[in-house]
């Protein structure tokens, strides 16, 4: 999703060559993921000549809250406040992050 959220629409062979991680996945595989995102409704398709140009159909922000309500749901009793303790439980998180988030809901107080 972040390739086409960055490039707007991309073929297979444009996600594949974005991807950053190696060794890069398949050809079948970025297409098989694609069309599994299509069938759930985050992504539409066209065809231009032989390729399959694809584009999203949510924003990222939309697609973030929905897969957090799904998170806060599957792992955290439908909880927001059980996610975030174990968030703040986290010994990875540095001071700079800890001090943001207390930022953030000292705001969200006010």
């Amino acid at each position: 999703m972040r390739v086409l959220w960055e490039k707007g629409e991309a073929s297979v062979n444009d996600v594949v060559a974005a991807l950053k991680e190696l060794p890069k996945p398949a050809y079948n595989t970025v297409l098989t993921l694609l069309r599994i995102l299509e069938r759930k409704g985050y992504v539409k398709h066209h065809k231009d000549g032989r390729a399959f140009i694809f584009a999203p159909t949510v924003d990222q922000r939309r697609a973030q809250q929905s897969a957090l309500r799904t998170l806060v749901n599957r792992f955290f009793e439908g909880s927001p406040r059980l996610l975030v303790l174990n968030l703040l439980e986290d010994d990875q998180l540095s001071s700079e992050t800890l001090e943001h988030l207390k930022q953030r809901l000292t705001e969200e107080e006010q």
